[in-house]
């Protein structure tokens, strides 16, 4: 089973989407990007997803991040699913979805031959340069949290500038909202911490965003 690692581009591919045929990652490059697969149209769990997504969407265009559907289903299954959930809950899914097959799926990794034929729940987060940055995979009967990948994005932008997050961020039950700064590499610096940062240790020191 292939799968793009952290750290590395996104796999090139073409793909046939309902917004029209894509390059990928070349037609992503220059802005965050949630790629994310769905085991079938037409499924419950599935389509509380979009319309979650959908109803997120200005969370993450705020962001700078767009979003790109995909299952192993056709392009004409894709559209008339988006035209059912239009006419039956009155929700606009305004994000390309991928009509993907099995060689895409198994290049990314979404295929578990133990959980059955269908794609597992995955969604990469992709950087402005086509870089994979997260990967999340869920069984098909786990709906995912929406308001998570949106954190995950937000996380992942604020760790660009040479901090990390802390659990829950930024919720963090230790240290709120602040941000935690890279550990010392010598004793200077372990110092130089202790006197510049709010910190438990020289290990383990913290910032306001």
């Amino acid at each position: 089973m292939a799968m793009p690692m952290l750290g590395e581009k996104f796999p090139e591919m073409q793909v046939q989407t309902t917004h029209g045929a894509m390059s990928l990652p070349e037609d992503l490059k220059g802005k965050w990007t949630v790629l994310f697969s769905h085991p079938a149209d037409f499924t419950p769990v599935c389509t509380t997803e979009f319309v979650s997504f959908q109803k997120h969407i200005e969370e993450f265009e705020a962001l700078g991040c767009r979003l790109v559907g995909m299952s192993v289903d056709q392009v004409f299954s894709h559209i008339k699913w988006v035209e059912w959930i239009k006419e039956k809950l009155d929700v606009e899914i305004t994000f390309p979805i991928i009509a993907g097959n099995d060689r895409i799926a198994e290049q990314l990794g979404m295929l578990h031959p133990a959980k059955g034929s269908n794609t597992v729940r995955a969604v990469f987060i992709i950087d402005p340069e086509g870089i994979v940055r997260t990967i999340l995979y869920y069984p098909q009967e786990i709906g995912r949290n929406i308001p998570e990948i949106v954190r995950a994005v937000k996380a992942l932008q604020k760790s660009d500038e040479g901090v990390a997050t802390p659990a829950n961020w930024p919720e963090n039950e230790l240290v709120g909202d602040h941000v935690i700064i890279p550990p010392a590499t010598d004793e200077k610096t372990a110092k130089e911490r202790l006197e510049n940062y709010e910190c438990y240790d020289w290990w383990f020191c913290h910032k306001a965003q």
